[in-house]
Order: C-alpha cells, then sequence, then structure tokens
C-alpha cells in the first residue's frame, strides 16, 4: 500500500484586518486626513466647548492641524477622535482629569493597532492599563477594577459611526474614500431625474 505523501501544511490565510490601512494606520499613505471638530464632537458625543478646552489645554490636541486664529479649523485624525471617545467615557465613569491626563499620554505613545488590543480599567481614580485577558482577571481578582473600556470596542463603534461624516486633509481637500456614498448619491440623482 502506497502512503499518501504528507499533507502540506499551508500558513493560515491571513484574516483580513479590521480597520484598512487607509484609517487606522500610523503610516497611512495619507497622514493629512482627518476630521474638523464638529464632526469630532458628533462622533465622541461631546460639545464644541469641551473640544476647544481639551485642546487648548493640551488634553487631546488635534495632530493634524491646530487652530491658528479665528476662523481656522483644527483638524483631528482618527487616533486622536479615538482618544476623545476614552476621555470622554472616564470622566462620564467620574475618573479625574488628572488620571486621565496620564492615561491619554501613554495612549499617545502607543500605535493605532496597539491600542486595538488594550481594555482600560478604573476603580474611580486609577486607570490600569490591560493588555491581555490574564490582565483584566488579576486585576479584578485584586478588588481594583469597577469598570472597563475596551479599546478595540470604541473604535469599532467610532469606524462605524465615522463614515458618515467627510473627512478632510490638512490642505483643505475633502477625502471622499468612500464608495457606497458616491453610489448612494447617484441612485438618489437616478431617481429624482
Amino acid at each position: 500500500m502506497e502512503s499518501e505523501p504528507p499533507e502540506e501544511h499551508a500558513e493560515p490565510a491571513e484574516q483580513g484586518e479590521l480597520f484598512p490601512d487607509s484609517v487606522l494606520d500610523d503610516g497611512l499613505p495619507d497622514q493629512l486626513s482627518g476630521y474638523r471638530g464638529p464632526t469630532a464632537c458628533q462622533v465622541v458625543g461631546i460639545t464644541y466647548r469641551q473640544l476647544d478646552y481639551w485642546a487648548r489645554t493640551g488634553l487631546v490636541v488635534p495632530s493634524i492641524r491646530s487652530a491658528s486664529g479665528s476662523g481656522s479649523q483644527r483638524l483631528y485624525s482618527f487616533k486622536d477622535v479615538l482618544v476623545l471617545k476614552v476621555v470622554k467615557r472616564l470622566l462620564d465613569a467620574g475618573v479625574s482629569l488628572q488620571n486621565i491626563r496620564l492615561a491619554v499620554d501613554h495612549l499617545r505613545a502607543r500605535g493605532i493597532r496597539d491600542l486595538a488590543g488594550i481594555t482600560l480599567l478604573s476603580d474611580g481614580t486609577t486607570v490600569y492599563e490591560c493588555a491581555s485577558p490574564e490582565e483584566v482577571v488579576d486585576l479584578l481578582q485584586g478588588g481594583q477594577g469597577v469598570f472597563g473600556i475596551a479599546i478595540g470596542g470604541a473604535m469599532r463603534e467610532i469606524t462605524g459611526t465615522i463614515q458618515e461624516f467627510p473627512a478632510e486633509r490638512a490642505d483643505g481637500m475633502v477625502v471622499t474614500d468612500n464608495p457606497a456614498d458616491e453610489l448612494s448619491r447617484r441612485r438618489a440623482t437616478k431617481q429624482i431625474s
């Protein structure tokens, strides 16, 4: 009896990325694309006054374009919007602004893909970073964690919401990456005609 040739163990196919590079990678092909302040406010659920205060005090500063006088528009990257969302959730949970600043400084040092695997836990005063389920369990067993923010979940939420808004380049050009939006516009135009 002939032995069958050994099965070749093919490398598992790489799973499609959760977020396309054009949206989330730190090495963006177009690092000049972002969102204006009013869009960031709507996506995150904060007022423009909060956004302005956080930018002026250095809590979350727009990384693409800052305001430079009356009438100029700040331009926030996707990562900036994500950090704004985390700040809002921490504030809503009663974490002090001082501890939020520490957490934000830590998040800024991370790449966007690194952030997807982080869960922030807090007891209302201190913010802890957990990068694995074991760390979460250890923290909870120690009695420290009261609430958590899964950064990856916040990313998915923002990604779904932010697609409804136009992105803009630092040079002022509007980015239209979403072909579905164009298709929807064409269909609407066709139905009207």
